[in-house]
């Protein structure tokens, strides 16, 4: 039999605490060697959405995510992110769980989006802002919210921002304007358009760009990223599949440009130089911040009502 986490279950078993713990000891294992995964594989189902195949390996579990992104299916009464997780033990290639993907792309989204802005941030920088207030969006504030920093919420449907804020016991922004003048913002937009546009980010700022994760989106404008100070999840997946890859192309920003959050994390590279820099996250979701999340899920899987399969 094998268990099933279902998205409450996931949600359950793994707290947004939780979640950006997990997701901060798998970027150091990566950053170390200790973990390893093979590239995203994208098939695209243009112009609808795409599918994405994402493996990883790491503490003695191999895992393989199949998740879609079709932007239009919330006016269809579909979600935008649908699939599954599978964990299999690494010793001998067994599964051991199934897990919802959409619930697990929202906690390691909202995990990355604040752990990076906690790192990189100014010591001082008060408060957060989330500008996009879908699933993911949520999940981001959500996270703020948990490590104990007051959230205001903007998105392009004022309806969703209000419900977005009841929800989380967040405020919603005047304006867009408003929200990309917080100290700390993080951006989960679908990445059709800038968000960010070139001289909108002030001395001091930080933002975590979370909504451009594959081919053809951008939520930021190349001029702005040439004059901040630049980090990643992963350089090989953004600088083709994230914001950077706009600015890799017009060769504006080359790999010693920008620095991977693992590598800071693991204290082999600076972070923020000043409180006057400006710090950037390109976040393209990575294999191991979902094992981070499943393996975060597994452990309380005893505790909970899940739902077991026989395959």
């Amino acid at each position: 039999m094998l268990p099933f986490f279902r998205a409450a279950d996931v949600e359950a078993a793994v707290s947004p605490e939780r979640a950006v713990e997990a997701v901060r000891n798998a970027f150091v294992a990566y950053a170390s060697g200790e973990w390893s995964m093979p590239p995203k594989v994208y098939v695209p189902a243009y112009p609808a959405g795409d599918f994405r195949a994402m493996p990883a390996l790491g503490a003695g579990h191999a895992l393989l995510k199949w998740v879609t992104s079709f932007p239009g299916n919330p006016a269809h009464g579909l979600p935008t992110v649908a699939g599954i997780v599978v964990l299999s033990d690494a010793s001998n290639g067994m599964p051991k769980a199934l897990l919802d993907a959409a619930a697990v792309t929202a906690l390691r989204t909202g995990a990355a989006a604040v752990l990076a802005a906690e790192t990189l941030a100014r010591a001082d920088a008060s408060g957060a802002a989330v500008i996009g207030a879908g699933v993911n969006g949520r999940a981001v504030a959500r996270t703020f919210g948990a490590v104990g920093r007051e959230v205001a919420l903007w998105d392009v449907d004022a309806d969703r921002a209000r419900a977005a804020a009841d929800e989380i016991g967040a405020r919603v922004a005047a304006s867009r304007d408003d929200a990309l003048a917080a100290d700390v913002v993080a951006t989960v937009t679908p990445g059709k358009e800038f968000v960010v546009a070139e001289g909108a980010l002030r001395p001091g700022q930080h933002v975590s760009l979370m909504g451009a994760d594959g081919p053809g989106k951008a939520e930021i404008a190349v001029g702005e990223l040439a004059r901040v100070h630049v980090f990643c999840d992963d350089w090989e997946q953004a600088s083709h599949n994230g914001d950077l890859v706009h600015a890799v192309e017009t060769g504006v920003i080359g790999r010693d440009d920008a620095t991977e959050l693992g590598a800071v994390l693991a204290g082999t590279a600076p972070g923020r130089r000043s409180d006057d820099d400006v710090t950037v996250f390109d976040s393209t979701g990575l294999a191991i911040q979902d094992l981070a999340i499943a393996l975060a899920a597994l452990e309380r899987a005893d505790e909970l009502d899940l739902q077991q399969l026989d395959l």
